[in-house]
Formats: C-alpha cells, structure tokens, sequence
C-alpha cells in the first residue's frame, strides 16, 4: 500500500501532468506551482527547493532561450536563413544543410549554443513551408 507522501507526490504529478496536457497555463507556471506544492506538504524541503536553479545545466538552457529569442527580435535570424538556407525549396535538403552546420559549429562551441543559433531558423523554414516546426527540430 503507498504511504501518504507517495500519495501526495502521485497526485501532484498527475495534476501536473493534466494542467500540462490542458495547455490552458504557461508550463513554468505549473512547474514552479508543482514545486511549491511540494514544499508545502513536506515532500522538499524549503531550504533545497530552489537549489537547482543554480546548476549549470539550468542556466546553459535560460541562456540558449533568451538568446534565441533576442536573435528572433533583432531580425538576425531572417538574415541567417538567407544566408545559410536561401532559397532552398526542399525540407530534406534543408535538415541536411542545418545538420551539416550545426556539426560544424559544434566542433568549436557549445552544442547547446550551436542548437541555440539553429533552431530559430529551423523553426522560421518549417513556418515558411508549412511543416511542423517538430520535423524539423527533430
């Protein structure tokens, strides 16, 4: 039989779960709403709560996002499809072209920077051409 914090962790997760499902709240919301749930009946301890937010992974992933959106906002990324796609009317030739690219720029950065400079591009393509953005991101 479960224990009552086996209990309350379940029926967080799946709460969560139907909130991320229904679509109707932003996901960090929910996320950071689940996590005070938590710390309100017990299950992590106040003090541990926020300590992930501090490892590297964490903030490598807050940078690619604000980055990705700050090249979005300045126009760079219509500048870069230009450049790099053109006028490529094929999504295979496209993918291969991203792939080669991205492996090129992996070599000498981050490869999360180098997914930050690509998807961005990936996704304006696929709207372009009306395809999934998660075709092309795969």
């Amino acid at each position: 039989m479960l224990q009552d914090d086996q209990i309350i962790l379940v029926t967080i997760v799946v709460v969560m779960i139907g909130l991320f499902l229904w679509g109707r709240w932003r996901h960090d919301l929910v996320a950071l709403a689940c996590l005070l749930a938590c710390v309100v009946t017990g299950l992590v301890p106040a003090s541990e709560a926020f300590s992930g937010f501090g490892h590297p992974a964490v903030i490598t992933v807050a940078c690619v996002l604000i980055l990705s959106q700050g090249l979005r906002n300045t126009g760079t990324v219509d500048v870069l499809a230009r450049r790099l796609v053109g006028n490529v009317a094929s999504p295979a030739v496209t993918l291969t072209l991203l792939m080669a690219i991205g492996a090129s720029l992996s070599a000498f950065m981050n490869n999360v920077g180098a997914m930050a400079l690509l998807m961005p591009i990936a996704i304006r393509f696929a709207g372009q051409h009306d395809i999934p953005s998660g075709k092309m991101l795969m």
